[in-house]
């Protein structure tokens, strides 16, 4: 089994940007960087996008389809999706921890 997305580190965020997109459904490079921006209001530039295309095609996580003209296609893998919802649930906890902690400190800052 591949490893997870934890040690990726500095590269971890637009893989799992990249994997999000692509769980929707195979798409190509360009087709990508406008869903990623689209979603997470930030620009993924080429030289990141293929570089973690390449990235997550050597774990396993995605694979490329054939080209339709000159664009190549890439889909999630089973162990793409199985990584990304691991990743996700623990972000959803870690989420959910922060806001419940917060909403405490907030409680104790006003008192109530």
């Amino acid at each position: 089994m591949a490893a997870g997305l934890s040690d990726l580190g500095r590269f971890a965020e637009p893989s799992i940007a990249i994997l999000v997109s692509l769980s929707e459904g195979p798409k190509h490079g360009y087709a990508i960087m406008a869903d990623v921006e689209a979603t997470s209001g930030q620009p993924l530039g080429p030289g990141t996008l293929y570089a973690a295309l390449g990235r997550l095609e050597r774990r396993g996580l995605i694979e490329p389809l054939p080209a339709e003209d000159r664009r190549r296609p890439y889909r999630l893998t089973g162990l793409g999706a199985t990584t990304l919802r691991a990743h996700l649930d623990h972000l959803e906890r870690f989420v959910q921890t922060g806001l419940v902690r917060l909403n405490g400190t907030a409680k104790a800052a006003s008192g109530a």
